[in-house]
């Protein structure tokens, strides 16, 4: 759902120069995300530029021909600040475009990380309205022609990846039809629905070398006013590709004492999407692991009940904390898993993520 992060206000105002609160213009109310609206596709994968916060979210994992592994991870999220909005000038931050980027390369047991920060405009970061076309320099994620095929570029001083991503399933409505409730209230929702099992194929490149790779993705989208109502700390998000082409996703958001405030999850199997209320999901940490950086502790393997079936998630590293305090004012883990059953026998990948376990989200 993702999700992990939140457009701090005082990287916004670096951002705006300096521009006071007092100036913010209230002549256009953000929207508020509400049940019965209808997701329409290719529209809604682009900009819904109204809104105050939205995230494209790709997460997968990439093989070469020799087996080794990498997870890999490129979020975009546009923020409108709300402030001086009625200023003609092209130099006035309307949008602001943030970007994170992470490889985990398993064999070396170690994580790669980057971000970009800019303002949308001069034709150097746009996030598109209709379309999926969001970008910031040379970091792109974008749905190019009419064969279904997402483009993922990401260039950095120790890893790049150049990805094709095929659609194999239709979009998975998160919540009720794509209107996703984060908390006991109707004042913290979004609009969020998923893309699985996006195949995927291109290269890796660590530090100048080159690796052909294909594996399997999973794309998050989501647009909204509030997800963190004002009990609400932080939350547990995990997006599953099962062996069998099922689809699973659950969350669950947690108070100031870590506990849980809401939940939901969806199980798409052999076509059927069935949706989970609060009641019917329990997320029960299994594993800790304390970050030799920060000091924090994550919980980074769960048992995951949800509905009447049990799914015990393993992180391939422990060590995939993404520390972007200096940016977007957040501190959280988000690395590849691996799925297992009852039996312990292995039922499918994802990604895990754990926020607010430092200070709390600030949205």
């Amino acid at each position: 759902m993702k999700r992990a992060v939140v457009m701090c206000v005082i990287a916004a105002l670096v951002l705006l120069g300096g521009v006071a609160l007092a100036q913010t213009d209230r002549s256009r109310p953000f929207p508020k995300a509400e049940p019965g609206y209808v997701l329409e596709f290719p529209r809604d994968e682009g900009s819904h530029a109204d809104f105050r916060t939205e995230w494209w979210y790709l997460t997968g994992w990439l093989e070469d021909d020799a087996g080794k592994q990498f997870g890999f991870q490129v979020t975009f999220f546009r923020r409108r600040p709300g402030i001086d909005e009625t200023n003609p000038s092209r130099f006035a931050a309307k949008q602001l475009l943030f970007a994170h980027a992470s490889l985990s390369d398993l064999r070396e047991g170690r994580l790669l990380r980057d971000e970009r920060t800019a303002r949308a405009g001069f034709g150097l970061a746009e996030a598109q309205e209709g379309a999926m076309n969001v970008y910031i320099d040379d970091w792109r994620l974008q749905r190019r022609g009419t064969d279904g095929v997402i483009h993922a570029a990401v260039a950095t001083d120790d890893f790049v990846f150049d990805l094709a991503l095929q659609t194999e399933q239709t979009p998975l409505l998160q919540g009720h039809n794509g209107y996703s409730q984060k908390g006991p209230g109707r004042e913290a929702a979004s609009h969020y629905y998923s893309v699985p099992h996006l195949q995927a194929t291109g290269s890796v490149a660590i530090r100048g070398k080159r690796f052909a790779v294909r594996g399997s993705a999973w794309l998050d989208h989501e647009w909204f006013d509030l997800v963190l109502d004002e009990a609400a700390r932080g939350w547990d998000w995990t997006g599953l590709n099962l062996n069998d082409g099922s689809a699973v996703m659950a969350f669950r958001m947690r108070d100031a004492q870590g506990r849980e405030r809401w939940a939901s999850g969806t199980w798409r199997e052999r076509g059927d999407t069935r949706t989970f209320g609060r009641d019917e999901i329990d997320w029960l940490p299994v594993r800790r692991w304390r970050s030799g950086r920060t000091g924090v502790e994550f919980p980074v393997e769960w048992q995951l009940r949800i509905g009447e079936r049990t799914i015990r998630l393993r992180p391939l590293l422990d060590d995939q904390e993404n520390d972007a305090r200096g940016s977007t004012g957040t501190l959280y883990w988000e690395g590849p898993v691996r799925a297992f059953d009852e039996a312990g026998r292995a039922i499918g990948r994802g990604y895990l993520e754990l926020t607010g376990y430092g200070d709390p989200i600030r949205m």
